[in-house]
């Protein structure tokens, strides 16, 4: 039996992100290191696992924050594939909130002030419009980050229920898959 609250290493196989993944795709991955109980191993690395995202968000262009959430679904010992429940491993980018608003608003008021000096009442609409739009465009295109986990990268989820796994060698079988 793998106890609760062991701690399963994986290594995934493809890109993930907030961007480029959607809500309920399957990830495939592959055991990064073993998983032993009473110091035998039930679990070698190299083993195949699946898991899925159950949560993607883009960062949103003007407000809300960029979301990535992962769940391991299933891992591979002795032959058989198992059906486990793991914790939930979550990323969040924060939005441009306040920051952006005053970043758009700053951009039409130095637009206004310079229609002003330039053209007077007619020059201060126009160039209060150019500059909003140009604080508009600065503001998608600053600083923010999507979450993106590259393949090759290693996570670590935790079993929130125990699992059996039986053992081949005390038997002399392979193992069985668990019941339904």
């Amino acid at each position: 039996m793998i106890p609760a609250g062991t701690h399963i290493a994986v290594t995934i196989t493809q890109d993930l992100g907030s961007k480029i993944s959607q809500p309920g795709q399957t990830f495939s991955a592959t055991v990064a290191s073993p998983i032993s109980v009473g110091g035998q191993r039930i679990i070698r690395p190299g083993a195949s696992a699946t898991g899925t995202v159950t949560d993607a968000k883009p960062l949103g262009k003007f407000k809300g924050g960029a979301s990535l959430a992962l769940r391991l679904d299933t891992v591979r010992a002795q032959g058989v594939t198992y059906q486990i429940a793991s914790s939930t491993i979550e990323r969040a980018e924060k939005g441009k909130g306040k920051r952006t608003a005053g970043f758009i608003g700053g951009g039409a008021g130095g637009g206004a002030l310079i229609g002003g000096l330039a053209g007077g009442g007619k020059g201060a609409l126009i160039g209060g419009l150019i500059g909003a739009g140009a604080g508009t465009a600065g503001a998608a295109f600053t600083g923010n980050k999507e979450i993106v986990i590259p393949a090759e990268t290693t996570l670590t989820f935790r079993l929130e229920r125990s699992l059996t796994v039986p053992n081949p060698a005390a038997s002399g079988q392979e193992a069985s898959p668990p019941p339904q």
